[in-house]
């Protein structure tokens, strides 16, 4: 078969249209290695995915996002004036450059050779019209989102290269590995709890945990309000699965 970059999101990548007027693949380069810049801000913000019927579908990190708008699988949303208008990537280009003049607290930008790109909060593939996922997963990933990455024992926020999995009951005691059984811990605590159970190590739950009703790592920060914007989709979504 003929090599082909292949997206299940996206299908075949298009071809590159000659002189395009921005190129996706300098953004960032000139600071991307900058530990603490803005940039490295920026990159750490993450993106709605939207399918093609508007229903929240997934998150996905800055990096993800600009590349399926440059390769034209996806267009920006942004709500003005309380309504919702859509862009692709070159539009977007030039409509960052116009915000960029006047800058608001909430908006991140990326560097580009020569302008800025605002980030995008939401965004919307234009060939996906398969609906969100009714079910949770369960693993590791899931359990660190449900728990905010926060060690349900001393409450500490980790990253989680310093982040385990905890049977609450030891499975040596027939606890089982379910949402149910199962906490975000940090290593110190993990080490501290062994194979005792909370009581016996002297140590409390923050929570009890349980299997959530909706994709945690879709979660609303509620306490930022650079995610405001996905507040309606969200809601959608966990209407539609409730």
């Amino acid at each position: 078969m003929p090599s082909s970059t292949m997206d299940s999101t996206c299908g075949p990548t298009p071809k590159k249209r000659r002189g395009r007027s921005h190129d996706a693949s300098r953004v960032g380069s000139s600071e991307d290695s900058e530990s603490g810049s803005p940039l490295s801000s920026s990159l750490g913000c993450r993106v709605l995915v939207l399918n093609r019927f508007y229903m929240a579908i997934r998150v996905v990190n800055v990096r993800r996002a600009m590349t399926l708008l440059y390769r034209e699988c996806a267009e920006v949303i942004s709500i003005e004036d309380g309504s919702y208008m859509n862009y692709d990537f070159d539009a977007w280009c030039e409509v960052s450059q116009i915000l960029a003049l006047e800058k608001q607290p909430e908006e991140d930008y990326l560097q580009a050779v020569g302008f800025e790109i605002q980030v995008p909060r939401i965004i919307r593939l234009t060939r996906y019209d398969k609906l969100p996922k009714t079910s949770v997963r369960f693993n590791r990933k899931s359990v660190f989102a449900r728990d905010d990455h926060k060690c349900q024992y001393c409450g500490q926020k980790r990253p989680m290269s310093q982040l385990s999995l905890d049977h609450v009951i030891p499975r040596a005691h027939g606890g089982k590995t379910t949402w149910e059984n199962i906490v975000c811990c940090c290593l110190a605590c993990n080490s501290k709890k062994g194979g005792r159970n909370p009581a016996q190590a002297g140590m409390k739950l923050l929570s009890k945990p349980a299997k959530p009703r909706s994709n945690p790592a879709m979660s609303i920060p509620l306490d930022d309000p650079k995610y405001a914007s996905w507040k309606t989709f969200i809601q959608d979504a966990d209407a539609s699965t409730g």
